[in-house]
Order: C-alpha cells, then sequence, then structure tokens
C-alpha cells in the first residue's frame, strides 16, 4: 500500500479545513461514524474529544486518583512501567510517549552494546515506511532489508544474509502484508538463527498483545524470545497514546537517559498513562475475543461478496491472525470510499469507517479492526451490509 490507514487519517485531518472532494468525504464520514446507530470498527480516529475524555471515567478502579500527580515520569508513569514489565516477564520497561522514539532508544542502546549500528528488519517495517528515515537521519542506526516479501522473514534469509547486523527487528504483526504472524516455530528458528549471528533481537510489538491468540502462549512467553520488546498503549488497548519499551534493568536504565535526551520526558503524562492501565485491565483480557470473532467478521465479508457476485475480492489472510485483517476490492479508491460514506448515511449501518487505500490499478484497498462494536455483528450481519454496500458501489460507479 502506498499510505496506511492511519497516515490517511491524518491526512484528511489535515485537508478538513479545505473544501476538497477528499476533504468533504473526510467530514461526512466523521459524521456518519457518530451518527449510525451500528458501526463494524468504532475507530478512536473519529471519536469526540467527550468520548475519548469518558475513557477515563473508571481510571479510579486502576490506580488512587488521591495520590499526587506524576512529575517527569514517576507516579502513576512508574506504576504503569512496572504493569508493563510484569507482563512481558521482563526486568524493567520504560514509557515513552511514542513509539517512533521509544524504538530508536532502545536500538541505539543495543548498537552501543554490540558495536554494530545496523539494524536487519523487513523492507514492510513501519521504520522503513512511515518514519522518514528516523534510524539513519536521528539515531546514527543502518537499517538493512531482509526481504520484501508478505511476510515476515525467515530463519534462512536470517542466517544467509550478506553481511553482518547488530540487531534484528521483526515487527509481530506485519501491519503492511495484512497483519500477518508466522507460526511459532518460525519465530522461534528465526530468533535462534539471529542468534548464531551475535546479534540481538528485538519485537516491534505494537500489536503484540493480540499476537497470543496466533502463537497460543502467553505474551511473556512470545516476549521471552526477545532481548527487548516495543509495545504500543492505543493500538490495541484504545488508550490517549504512549508506548513502553521492556528488556534488561541495564538497558531501561540507559534508555530512560536516552528518552531525556530526546524530549521525551514531560512533565506530565498521566491522562496517558491512566487511560494505558485501563486499557491493561478492560481491553487486554478481550482482545482473544476480538481475535477469534475477526474469524467471524471475516468469513461473512467473504460469503457476503461472493453472494453479491463481485468478480474478484479478497480477505487477507483470509483466517485473520490477529484481529485486524485487510480487505481488497476490484474499484477505484474513490468509488468505495464514497459508497461506504453513504452507506452509513443512508442505512444507518457503516460497514468500514476506516479510510480506503490504492492498493494497485483498479484495486481499492482498506483495514478491518475487529474490537467490542463488533461482537454485536453476526456473519448475518456482516453479509447483509455487504450486499448493501455492494448496490451502493454500483450506483455510485454507474453515476
Amino acid at each position: 500500500m502506498s499510505e496506511t490507514a492511519e497516515t490517511a487519517e491524518t491526512t484528511a485531518a489535515e485537508e478538513a479545513s479545505e473544501e476538497s472532494p477528499t476533504a468533504l468525504r473526510y467530514k461526512r464520514r466523521q459524521a456518519a461514524h457518530r451518527a449510525a446507530e451500528r458501526v463494524l470498527a468504532r475507530t478512536s480516529a473519529l471519536a469526540t474529544l467527550r468520548e475519548r475524555l469518558a475513557l477515563l471515567d473508571s481510571a479510579g478502579d486502576v490506580y488512587d486518583l488521591d495520590e499526587t500527580a506524576d512529575m517527569y515520569g514517576n507516579g502513576v508513569v512508574e506504576a504503569l512501567e512496572e504493569r508493563t514489565a510484569a507482563l512481558l516477564g521482563m526486568e524493567a520497561a520504560a514509557f515513552f510517549p511514542a513509539g517512533t522514539m521509544a524504538q530508536q532508544v532502545a536500538l541505539r542502546c543495543w548498537a552501543a552494546r554490540t558495536g554494530n549500528p545496523t539494524v536487519a528488519l523487513h523492507a514492510l517495517a513501519h521504520p522503513e515506511m512511515y518514519e522518514r528515515h528516523a534510524f539513519s537521519q536521528v539515531s546514527g542506526l543502518r537499517p538493512v532489508r531482509l526481504t520484501s516479501e508478505p511476510r515476515l522473514p525467515t530463519a534462512d534469509e536470517v542466517r544467509g544474509f550478506d553481511e553482518p547486523f547488530g540487531a534484528l527487528m521483526l515487527e509481530l504483526p506485519l501491519r503492511e502484508a495484512g497483519f500477518v504472524l508466522p507460526s511459532w516455530e518460525e519465530l522461534t528458528e528465526v530468533t535462534e538463527a539471529a542468534r548464531e549471528r551475535d546479534a540481538v533481537v528485538h519485537f516491534d510489538g505494537a500489536r503484540l498483545w493480540e499476537s497470543a491468540t496466533h502463537f497460543g502462549r502467553p505474551v511473556d512467553e512470545i516476549a521471552g524470545l526477545a532481548d527487548s520488546v516495543y509495545v504500543s498503549y492505543y493500538k490495541s488497548l484504545g488508550a490517549y497514546g504512549g508506548a513502553a519499551i521492556a528488556g534488561p534493568r541495564a538497558l531501561i536504565d540507559e534508555a530512560k537517559a536516552w528518552r531525556h535526551r530526546y524530549g521525551g520526558q514531560l512533565f506530565q503524562q498521566f491522562p496517558t498513562a491512566l487511560s494505558a492501565l485501563v486499557g491493561l485491565e478492560r481491553e487486554l483480557p478481550r482482545l482473544p475475543e476480538y481475535v477469534r470473532h475477526a474469524r467471524v467478521v471475516a468469513a461473512g465479508l467473504r460469503e457476503g461478496f461472493a453472494a453479491a457476485g463481485v468478480p474478484w475480492a479478497r480477505v487477507h489472510p483470509e483466517e485473520p491472525h490477529t484481529n485486524e485483517f485487510q480487505v481488497w476490492l476490484p474499484y477505484e479508491v474513490d468509488v468505495v470510499a464514497e459508497a461506504a460514506v453513504r452507506q452509513g448515511e443512508q442505512t444507518n449501518a457503516l460497514l468500514f469507517a476506516r479510510p480506503w487505500d490504492r492498493g494497485g490499478p483498479g484495486l481499492a484497498v482498506t483495514e478491518i479492526e475487529v474490537r467490542a462494536a463488533a461482537l454485536e455483528w453476526t456473519a448475518a450481519d456482516v453479509r447483509r451490509a455487504v450486499a448493501d454496500f455492494v448496490a451502493l458501489v454500483e450506483k455510485v460507479a454507474g453515476a
């Protein structure tokens, strides 16, 4: 994909002050998302400030709100770090305002220890696609690409890579390839192959929390394959933002020093930290249910498009590895994007809440995220909504 749904949301929001067709459609999609009685995926990117603030209504259940507010990383931030380290089975964790900063810090700390600033990763990994060359431009790291295939790197690719590297970075799941994961055996072999080459292993676990169902193992056992792990608090858990690096205490102590140097030691971060604790308490236990229901939704989409006579449609992966997956359709982006908005406006049910991106000539792709709102949708509900959507696609395309 040329642009992730996340980036498309940002672009549309920036254009919202203009009267371009994209900006107008963004406003309509936002209004449809708020007004529709049923939305398959309620996304925080389209939520109101009031709705987002309501997330903290139960914050008193996870942390004593009569405690003094945090200052420069103590208090509730330390509580979140301790909770995260325990969940991941690591000695310590450091909170960061953003994953881009967190991973740069972790990998530059490893580079100092290994003496090699080269980081082996996938060509579709987030730092390669969406961080404006931050590894090399900011942190003195040198990324090298193990593969560009739409899957995780294999053990043979790691063993056979033609130059040394200090760290292997694995994105779990690999979003741009369809939120895909390797098997547990494959993941184990890849990490072993890296250590055969005297490299450390770092997991880009932005969505690691929901990967446990696919692997059939608890998250601390998964994290235990790596030397360090990055996790996000907002991608899966619905927090306001924030990320953490977990690993050996000596590494984390150094990471906190670099956090200060990078400008990540903010005066107060209690709203974000509290929202993350709420997410760990409320959403983390529900992720396996979301993953299982994603398979129901995916099947409903496949069956719905087949019944509607769409000449080619793909749900990828056919059985989702996590609670997120891709939908590919044989139409221009403007056609499906307009049909998606009209469905919310005209039927009071919004099937596709996220933006659409161009997947190739005459191909459009979007992402589906299954969380609490989607649990109300049966496979039959999805099939009916697909039929309504396809009818609108045909109307827009024939206009």
